[in-house]
């Protein structure tokens, strides 16, 4: 069985207790390798190479110019290596491999767009009202920053943190899932390629408890980028607000995908699809609550009967396959927990509704749909994370409003109407972070991105987001030759 290291200060590094968890090949359900079951012994050697090439001159000498020059390296080889990386992801999570390797040859894009803002972040000289003192601010790297991400899209996520990250000037240790470590490992080398320093990036594999929690808490890092569920956020922030560490926590939803009756109902239905099945419904912002409007809700349901007797479900690496597995087993579990419950709750199955029997033995879920769903319902409410949409009938807009924003979730909302000035109200009505409108499941790096309410702090992507990653610094230069005025009194004019 192949075995991954970490990756520690340029160096491939088993872990300090010797000890080791299998990785799970979801489609075959299997363990095809094994990587590291990092402690507080690993995390301390990582974020001890983190600093140490923070400050070195090797990396803290460099220009803005020359780091965004790494950069656009680190994008080339993303693309040279974007077959080999996708394949990695697939066999780790089971997502289609059409999919990943949209993914791996987009990724390139940010380091290009990081890239160039690097030497565009710019202090200011201030007018202050004092002819005897020159003052200006300049933004400066915060310094070590923790990197945790999800197992949904690894290197996607890690790309929203690491990208702008670096372009400011920052160094990292990445704490990828322990469900899918091997392609961040696989990433992380290409940095040394580029040009990097060792230590620059670092990775450790590991769990939450035993990796991620003593990363969290370790003295000397000083932000913590997150991508997970909210309730591992809300502790990462806890555990951070108790040494005043900065956060970016990107956490769940409970999305809600809006269909009016004068919805392009074919567009709607595709849209639709792609919010709750696609990826077999394993993304943050899946639109797993359909909203339908009265008048068109039989109708629309019998359109997405029609669509779901074709699809074909299997083999991730099949380019013909539409849906995959579920990524893991703890997953696979909560998944087919979450339906019964649904059941229980006096939703009515009109589709799916159970485990899939797969000749591969993969863990398989039936793409799923309730309706009589109660918006209080905890099958409203829960963010279950895999292939099960939860359909909901409203009369009008307000209620429509009302229904889509009766959540603590609030991190996107679809849109489906040909009602342009409705179009706009609902998008300023909705309570999430990014509304689409006739589309659903667009991301890019020039649009910011992050939740409403229990879906997150901060944002990640666009062009001010390079600055969650600096803080700014204020100088004072008196050129007075005068004395001092009294020195017991604070200058204030």
């Amino acid at each position: 069985m192949q075995r991954f290291n970490n990756l520690i200060g340029g160096v491939s590094t088993p872990p300090v207790s010797g000890q080791w968890m299998p990785s799970l090949d979801p489609y075959k359900n299997e363990n095809w390798c094994e990587i590291p079951d990092s402690g507080p012994a690993d995390v301390d050697k990582a974020v001890a190479a983190a600093r140490q090439a923070f400050e070195s001159p090797a990396w803290a000498g460099l220009s803005a110019t020359a780091r965004g020059a790494l950069l656009r390296r680190m994008g080339d080889l993303i693309t040279e290596n974007a077959q080999r990386l996708a394949e990695l992801e697939v066999r780790d999570n089971g997502k289609l491999l059409n999919e990943m390797l949209l993914q791996l040859r987009t990724i390139p894009q940010w380091f290009y767009y990081y890239a160039g803002l690097a030497d565009k972040v710019e202090g200011a000289v201030l007018p202050i009202d004092k002819a005897d003192q020159f003052v200006y601010t300049s933004w400066e790297p915060l310094g070590v920053v923790a990197a945790i991400t999800a197992w949904n899209s690894p290197l996607l996520l890690l790309t929203w943190k690491i990208a702008p990250g670096l372009a400011a000037g920052n160094t990292f240790v990445v704490k990828p899932s322990e469900f899918t470590s091997t392609s961040t490992l696989a990433f992380a080398e290409l940095f040394e390629q580029a040009g990097f320093p060792p230590g620059v990036v670092n990775v450790v594999c590991g769990t939450g408890q035993r990796t991620g929690a003593p990363l969290v808490a370790h003295p000397d890092v000083a932000k913590v980028a997150f991508t997970g569920s909210d309730g591992a956020g809300k502790a990462i922030n806890q555990a951070a607000a108790g040494m005043l560490k900065k956060v970016t926590l990107e956490l769940g939803g409970k999305s809600p995908n809006i269909v009016f009756a004068d919805a392009d109902l074919d567009a709607a239905l595709a849209g639709v699809a792609s919010g709750i099945f696609a990826a077999a419904g394993q993304t943050c912002i899946a639109g797993s609550r359909l909203l339908l409007q009265r008048s068109v809700h039989d109708q629309f349901l019998e359109k997405l009967r029609n669509m779901m007797q074709g699809v074909r479900i299997g083999d991730p690496f099949d380019p013909e396959t539409q849906i995959g597995p579920i990524a893991n087993r703890p997953q696979y579990d909560k998944v087919l927990t979450c339906i019964n419950e649904a059941r229980e709750e006096g939703a009515e199955v009109f589709w799916g509704g159970k485990a899939l029997e797969h000749p591969s033995g993969g863990l398989f879920v039936e793409p799923t749909i309730f309706t009589a769903v109660d918006n209080a319902s905890v099958l409203a409410q829960r963010e279950v994370f895999g292939p099960v949409l939860a359909v909901i009938p409203f009369e009008d807009e307000a209620e429509a409003v009302q229904i889509a924003n009766g959540s603590r979730y609030g991190l996107a909302a679809g849109v489906w109407t040909q009602d342009m000035p409705r179009a706009f109200r609902m998008s300023k009505a909705l309570q999430a972070g990014t509304v689409w409108i006739n589309t659903y499941r667009a991301v890019n790096f020039m649009a910011p991105f992050g939740g409403y309410k229990d879906s997150g702090l901060g944002r990640e992507n666009g062009q001010e987001m390079i600055k969650a990653y600096l803080q700014p610094k204020t100088v004072w230069i008196n050129n007075s030759t005068q004395p001092p005025g009294n020195p017991f009194v604070m200058r204030l004019n």
